[in-house]
């Protein structure tokens, strides 16, 4: 396996997914609005459901740009009811403090329970194309409001050990609570399809 520096890692997009631009300079209104106008495609504009749908994504993608992923995807299924799913895939690179990476150390970093943990983290080693890995499912509360109350926000994530020095993560997160099953499912494909090559 290639040192990170020298790696190209590749995922499949899903159909109804948008790449977000996590890197470089895009002025991100201009291209929310052309992003937003190819998921509607109809041949007559539905300006507000355009807009909404354009400040959405502009939204995630600024969103994915604070954690700069290697690659981030809006999941857009049904652009009436906007974006379904966050799909991103970051790296990890071996450090002082964890000089070799391994499945299990990424098991207790995307395991590790939190004091927004909407209840215990499920985690299953799988063996991938990519490499060893680790599936972890994961649901947080998000956004307490003074009453008490806020959103399950709900993961899917694969630690995958590329090599000794680095691995990656492929993380799936939504608040579509009845999507679950479905969207885990399209996590498990994707993971799939990540590849490291030279």
């Amino acid at each position: 396996m290639p040192e990170f520096a020298a790696a190209t890692v590749h995922l499949r997009t899903p159909e109804d997914a948008v790449a977000l631009p996590v890197r470089g300079a895009v002025e991100l209104g201009a291209w929310a609005g052309e992003a937003a106008r190819r998921l509607v495609e109809s041949d007559d504009d539905e300006p507000k459901l355009l807009d909404a749908l354009a400040t959405e994504l502009r939204e995630a993608a600024l969103d994915s740009r604070e954690r700069g992923p290697i690659t981030a995807l809006s999941y857009v299924p049904e652009p009436r009811l906007g974006e379904l799913a966050r799909i991103e895939l970051s790296a990890l690179v071996a450090d002082d403090t964890h000089p070799v990476l391994t499945v299990e150390l990424l098991q207790r970093y995307l395991a590790a329970p939190t004091p927004v943990s909407y209840r215990p983290p499920e985690a299953e080693l799988r063996t991938l194309p990519a490499g060893p890995a680790v599936r972890v499912r994961h649901a947080y509360v998000q956004d307490v409001g003074r009453d008490g109350l806020g959103t399950v926000l709900e993961t899917c994530a694969y630690g995958i050990r590329a090599d000794e020095t680095w691995g990656l993560v492929l993380l799936t997160s939504w608040k579509a609570l009845a999507r679950t099953d479905e969207l885990c499912a399209l996590t498990d494909e994707l993971a799939g399809t990540v590849r490291v090559t030279a």
